[in-house]
């Protein structure tokens, strides 16, 4: 069985988008998008720094545009389950058929305005922690103030809080933790930091309509299998300042039979986590366009399956 799943925020590197611009009518696709949401998205992807891109307002919809594109460039794929981490649950629920393209980039756009200006009250960020036994590393972060904002499974949590928090949790490292790496994000996404976004985004989702997941959509919230389009919206909404659970989405799939595993670009962190956590499922990350014919080898023995 086949999961499609779609990273989130920090997957972003300069220039990713221009080998997909390269395929036919991918182009056309993407100035489209750009029209419909007010954000040169061609721009960003090619030519705009690291820095540039690290806005959240920028990243989050550069981020579903490229995930949906290269998802585009598979051809017909039936996945078992779609996925998506943080604000690649846009991009899933856009596979889902919850939403259209366009409306979920657009819900997206105003998601990442709304998170930067959020973001903007107070110096905050996140790190990813590598290592240690999460019933150790979450007491020692709770103590020092932050937030377990994703519980990834394969020993990664990405603590979340001010800037003052986390040099306090460079400093002081729970037991068993061998790294803690600053994450390319503007602010503590999926905390409390983010409730001013949240109603923004609520008003936002209100003018929609969505439809029932045609395929099984998995949610951060809990990795359960949300099959009411209603609800995969409210849940689009709320976590942005709730925990993401990625490793409850995996033991779902993993639950459900997943055979095989591809990751959209810009994809590498969650085949990573995949690797460690899912051992048997055969994996694909999209990073340019040079990864397609393996992963469509991968959807041709496992899709069906």
């Amino acid at each position: 069985m086949l999961v499609l799943v779609a990273p989130g925020q920090g997957a972003q590197t300069p220039g990713f988008l221009t080998p997909w611009l390269e395929l036919p009518g991918a182009a056309d696709r993407v100035a489209a998008w750009s029209d419909a949401i007010g954000l040169d998205l061609a721009h960003y992807g090619t030519k705009a720094d690291a820095d540039d891109i690290r806005d959240t307002a920028v990243a989050q919809p550069l981020l579903v545009a490229a995930g949906l594109l290269s998802a585009a460039a598979l051809g017909d794929v039936s996945p078992g389950v779609v996925a998506g981490h943080s604000v690649g649950e846009f991009t899933a629920a856009a596979f889902a058929g919850v939403l259209d393209e366009t409306a979920a980039l657009r819900l997206v756009r105003t998601r990442g305005l709304a998170m930067a200006e959020a973001a903007a009250i107070t110096p905050t960020g996140m790190s990813a922690l590598l290592g240690g036994d999460p019933e150790v590393t979450v007491p020692h972060l709770e103590k020092l103030g932050l937030t377990p904002a994703n519980v990834n499974g394969a020993g990664q949590i990405v603590a979340a809080g001010t800037l003052e928090q986390l040099a306090a949790l460079e400093a002081d490292k729970p037991e068993g933790v061998r790294r803690v790496v600053a994450l390319k994000v503007a602010g503590a996404f999926h905390t409390h930091h983010m409730a001013p976004a949240v109603a923004k985004l609520d008003e936002a989702a209100k003018e929609l309509s969505p439809a029932a997941p045609a395929t099984r959509y998995v949610s951060n919230k809990d990795g359960q299998v949300v099959t009411d389009g209603a609800e995969v919206l409210a849940r689009l909404v709320g976590q942005v300042a709730n925990p993401v659970r990625w490793d409850l989405c995996m033991e779902t799939f993993q639950a459900l039979g997943a055979t095989a595993l591809i990751e959209v670009c810009p994809g590498g962190t969650l085949t990573g986590i995949a690797k460690r956590a899912l051992p048997g499922v055969a994996t694909v990350a999209l990073k340019t366009p040079a990864d397609l014919d393996a992963a469509r080898t991968l959807i041709a023995e496992h899709a069906a399956v």
